[in-house]
C-alpha cells in the first residue's frame, strides 16, 4: 500500500509539473489554450455522404478532434442512424459536438431575400439545387422533440438550427417560436439548443434587427448562439462587440474566412476576418467548440488543411 501510494502521488507531482511547463509556455509565447480544433462537415460537400468512414478517418489524420455535422442529401445524419454516426466518428479518434438541423422550410424566394451580392445570389441558387433535390429532412418548426431526442442518442452536446427564414416580423416571430420551444425540448433531452447567424439576422426588418429580436425574447439559458465570425463580420458587426453585449451566450463558433476581393467564404487565414482580435476575447464569449467552416470550398481536404494549418501557427 505504501508503495501504492508513493507512485500515485509520484505520478500526480509529474502531471502537475508537466501543466506548469505547459502554462508558463503559454505565457512565454503569449499563446493561450483553446479547445481542439474542430470542423463543420458542410465544408466537404457530399464526401460525407460518398464515404463517411474513409473521410472520418482523413480527417483525423490532418489533426481535427471535434465536428459539427450538417444536413444532407441522406438526411441530418448521412443515412445513418445517430448512435451509429457517433461511434464511427469516435472510432475514427473524434468527438462529435454539435448537429446542424433546420429550422423551417425555405422557399426559393425567402432564401434569394439572404444575398446581397450577385455572387451570394449565385450562390444562394446553387443550395437550392441542392436544397430541390434532397429527401425531406425533420425541421425544428415540426419535430423540436424528436430531432432534440436524436441528438441526445447521438451523445452530442449541442442541436444548432442551421438556418430558418427572418425577412418578415413574422416570419421573425415565428423564429422565436421555434427557438424557444426546441429549447425547451433539448433541455427536457439534457442537450443545448443554439442558432447559427447568416448575414440577414443583422439587416433591418420592418424597424427590427432579427439578431436583437430574437435574443431579446427568448431565454438565453435555453437559446444559445453559434456565432459565424465570417457572416457577422460581412453583415459589418464586430464579434468581439456582440460578446459584450451578450456574455456568454456563444458557446460555439463557426471560424470562416472572407476573400478579399469577392468576400466570399475563403481558408482561415486568408482573407479579412480579424481572427487574433476575436480569439483574444474568447472568454467573455463563453465559446467552448469552433469549428472551421469554407461554404463550397473548392478542394476540401487541402483547404481544411490549410486553415488547420493556420490556426495551429497563430493559435497553439
Amino acid at each position: 500500500m505504501q508503495r501504492r501510494k508513493f507512485i500515485q502521488s509520484g505520478t500526480m507531482a509529474a502531471a502537475g509539473l508537466l501543466l506548469a511547463r505547459s502554462a508558463a509556455a503559454g505565457i512565454l509565447t503569449g499563446k493561450k489554450a483553446f479547445p481542439s480544433p474542430g470542423l463543420q462537415l458542410y465544408t466537404l460537400g457530399d464526401m460525407m455522404t460518398k464515404d463517411a468512414k474513409g473521410t472520418l478517418l482523413q480527417l483525423a489524420a490532418i489533426g481535427y478532434k471535434e465536428l459539427e455535422s450538417a444536413g444532407s442529401q441522406k438526411g441530418n445524419f448521412y443515412g445513418y442512424k445517430p448512435k451509429e454516426l457517433a461511434a464511427m466518428i469516435k472510432d475514427a479518434g473524434m468527438t462529435w459536438r454539435s448537429a446542424h438541423v433546420g429550422g423551417a422550410a425555405f422557399t426559393m424566394e425567402s432564401l434569394m431575400k439572404m444575398a446581397k451580392t450577385a455572387a451570394d445570389s449565385a450562390r444562394m441558387e446553387k443550395i437550392w439545387d441542392r436544397m430541390k433535390n434532397m429527401p425531406k429532412s425533420l425541421n425544428l418548426k415540426e419535430n423540436h422533440q424528436e430531432l432534440a431526442d436524436a441528438a441526445a442518442e447521438g451523445g452530442i452536446g449541442y442541436l444548432v438550427c442551421s438556418s430558418i427564414p427572418v425577412s418578415t416580423l413574422d416570419e421573425i416571430k415565428t423564429a422565436v417560436d421555434v427557438f424557444n420551444k426546441a429549447g425547451e425540448a433539448c433541455k427536457k433531452a439534457g442537450v443545448q439548443f443554439a442558432y447559427h447567424n447568416h448575414t440577414s439576422e443583422f439587416d433591418d426588418v420592418e424597424g427590427h434587427r432579427p439578431f436583437d429580436y430574437i435574443l431579446a425574447n427568448t431565454d438565453k439559458n435555453l437559446v444559445k448562439m453559434e456565432l459565424d465570425l465570417a457572416w457577422a463580420t460581412k453583415a459589418k458587426q464586430d464579434p468581439v462587440a456582440l460578446f459584450k453585449m451578450h456574455p456568454g451566450r456563444f458557446p460555439l463558433w463557426h471560424v470562416k474566412d472572407l476573400d478579399k476581393a469577392t468576400m466570399n467564404p475563403a481558408e482561415v487565414g486568408s482573407g479579412v476576418v480579424d481572427f487574433k482580435h476575436i480569439f483574444d476575447n474568447a472568454k467573455e464569449s463563453g465559446m467552448k467548440y469552433y469549428f472551421v467552416e469554407q461554404d463550397g470550398a473548392p478542394q476540401p481536404i487541402q483547404n481544411v488543411t490549410n486553415s488547420l494549418n493556420y490556426l495551429k501557427k497563430t493559435l497553439y
